[in-house]
């Protein structure tokens, strides 16, 4: 049974250094299929990995019926083959990036494909962990289907809390099932705020980790190399280790 994580927060909070993170210490314990549902699509650069085709791309060529109406097989079964095409395979971790949002037109019929696809695919692994864009999306639109563990990632600010709020109560709106939904506050220098803790307490949200300010991430990002070369004794690393044994995945 596939395990699935969603890592969702509003933008600048440290979302995908937090997914790279918890993704590599996963594939020490089975394989992973990595989802990057942010348009910008930056978690390959932070696992390390290639990019050369999103499902974005994918899902614009399946909702134009004259690009496929000469393919001699069922559409969603081509769409199945075109998303293993686009998928990054690696030791222990495989990517899939979602890429540009929908344009213009009908993409219902794509999306319900790409579901199926997707559920299909994360089947074959132990782990999926998705890396949401703000919007949520992929979860809003059910081309993400039930989550085992929801990680609100805030920065420390009031603003920050608000949006994993807002988060939280969008995914009891929609049919999307989640198990568990945790607040993680990142870039924290010191300790939280007075102010910060009686806002968590008072919307009742459950804070799993409080991760540091990590210099040795601003390096790497600076020179553009993987988040993963963080060293084993970096706060953050050990932040992310801790949070992940709290959530019995290790």
């Amino acid at each position: 049974m596939t395990k699935t994580i969603a890592i969702v927060g509003k933008g600048g909070t440290g979302k995908t250094t937090i997914a790279a993170l918890l993704i590599e210490l996963l594939t020490k314990k089975g394989a992973v299929l990595a989802i990057d549902g942010d348009p910008s699509a930056n978690l390959h650069m932070a696992l390390g990995l290639p990019l050369e085709e999103t499902v974005g791309g994918v899902r614009e060529e399946m909702a134009n019926r004259k690009v496929v109406e000469h393919i001699g097989i069922p559409r969603p079964n081509y769409m199945e083959l075109r998303i293993q095409q686009a998928l990054v395979e690696s030791p222990g971790v495989d990517l899939l990036a979602m890429g540009r949002p929908e344009g213009p037109g009908c993409y219902c019929a794509a999306n319900n494909w790409l579901r199926d696809c997707i559920d299909h695919l994360a089947g074959n692994y132990d782990y999926a962990v998705i890396d949401c864009e703000a919007g949520m999306e992929h979860i809003s639109r059910q081309t993400t289907r039930d989550v085992d563990i929801l990680l609100l990632v805030s920065d420390p600010t009031i603003r920050g809390i608000s949006a994993a709020v807002r988060m939280k109560e969008l995914i009891g709106e929609l049919r999307t099932h989640v198990d568990r939904i945790a607040l993680v506050v990142n870039r924290v220098s010191d300790s939280l705020p007075p102010e910060i803790e009686q806002t968590i307490r008072e919307v009742e949200l459950e804070i799993i980790a409080v991760l540091p300010e990590d210099a040795g991430m601003m390096m790497l990002e600076v020179r553009g190399a993987p988040l993963t070369g963080l060293p084993d004794e970096s706060p953050l690393r050990q932040g992310v280790l801790e949070m992940a044994k709290k959530l019995a995945l290790l």
